[in-house]
């Protein structure tokens, strides 16, 4: 027997210490610049500089509204996607693999060409009094063009792991189709869903490049983090850093702890 595999077994499966060394070694590289910011930030010097508490709020707030508008669009599509096939679905896939595959600066250009003042929808828009350019509007925008890819991406396939059998079953017991998705399709899809909406809240909030070209003001955390970097150095970027990691993980880790216990029953 290979000295690299060990006898002892955990859940019914044998140790290999080669592949949990090299997952430590992974681990560790992961976690070394959290470890270096842990290590250079000044602790007993910890302040914000101004215009911080600002963008602090304008992240949280925002990021929440385009997390609802990015749920409550993107999950037909992706239950649309999943469980239709038509002409010119091939279409719809690359779009939205195309706005996976666009450099966030590139897309900011983008939102910028058909959003600002002098584009199509900017223009309409403005005559409409709402600019969508260095305005809540705008950041939200940004926000949504950022995540709901990542979103409709994963709620598909979540719905697609959802037996067709099981709403097929409950069609023929009398249950309407909106019925059937509400009572069958999402609860099983919960899992995935909840990967999901994770995913699209992490990169909504941390959404940098289109931000930056659409939506420079009003700043959020990720853009006041390059300003401060900018106009006054790394020490003006830490505090703001780990207040990000605050707003930023708690939604994921409860998330990912109600889908570990709905697995356990």
């Amino acid at each position: 027997m290979s000295a690299q595999v060990d006898l002892q077994v955990s859940d019914g499966l044998p140790r290999a210490r080669a592949p949990a060394l090299l997952g430590a070694l992974t681990l560790l590289l992961i976690a070394g610049p959290f470890i270096g910011l842990a290590c250079v930030t000044p602790w007993r010097d910890f302040h914000f500089f101004p215009g911080d508490t600002r963008a602090i709020a304008v992240s949280l707030v925002y990021s929440l509204v385009s997390l609802g508008l990015i749920i409550g669009l993107g999950t037909p599509l992706a239950w649309w996607l999943a469980r239709h096939t038509f002409r010119g679905k091939w279409l719809l896939e690359a779009i939205i693999l195309l706005a996976l595959l666009t450099p966030p600066l590139a897309m900011g250009i983008l939102l910028a060409t058909l959003y600002g003042p002098y584009g199509p929808a900017g223009s309409l828009a403005a005559r409409a009094g709402i600019e969508l350019t260095n305005s809540a509007p705008a950041f939200i925008l940004a926000q949504c063009y950022g995540a709901l890819p990542y979103f409709v991406v994963a709620a598909r396939a979540a719905f697609e792991g959802v037996p067709r059998e099981l709403e097929h079953i409950a069609l023929t017991l009398g249950k309407t189709p909106w019925q059937t998705f509400w009572l069958v399709s999402m609860p099983l899809a919960r899992l995935g869903l909840a990967a999901g909406v994770a995913l699209a809240w992490v990169r909504a909030l941390g959404e940098f490049g289109v931000v930056l070209i659409v939506a420079y003001y009003p700043q959020g955390i990720p853009v006041k983090l390059w300003v401060n970097l900018q106009d006054i150095g790394l020490p003006a970027v830490y505090p703001l850093l780990w207040v990000f990691f605050l707003v930023a993980m708690p939604l994921p880790l409860i998330l990912g702890l109600a889908s570990r216990r709905q697995r356990l029953f």
